[in-house]
């Protein structure tokens, strides 16, 4: 299993608000360019650790930021 996993949204300003929710909630991450072997509708993914998969599926759906899928890279 990979390290780090890309979280896909289907739009930029999910991603920025994500983003921003994330440094918040003082969780490593990078905004990046979707990697070519995913696709999304949105040109910019975030990417986690794995092991935070759980907590940030959590957090994002708290605030209500619609994402497309969290994917291992």
């Amino acid at each position: 299993m990979s390290g780090e996993s890309a979280i896909l949204f289907h739009s930029s300003n999910y991603a920025m608000w994500a983003v921003d929710v994330l440094k918040q909630a003082q969780i490593g991450h990078k905004l990046i360019p979707v990697p070519r072997e995913l696709s999304s509708d949105c040109g910019y993914c975030v990417r986690i650790e794995t092991v935070n998969a759980d907590g940030v599926t959590e957090l994002l759906n708290s605030e209500n930021i619609e994402f497309d899928r969290i994917e291992n890279i």
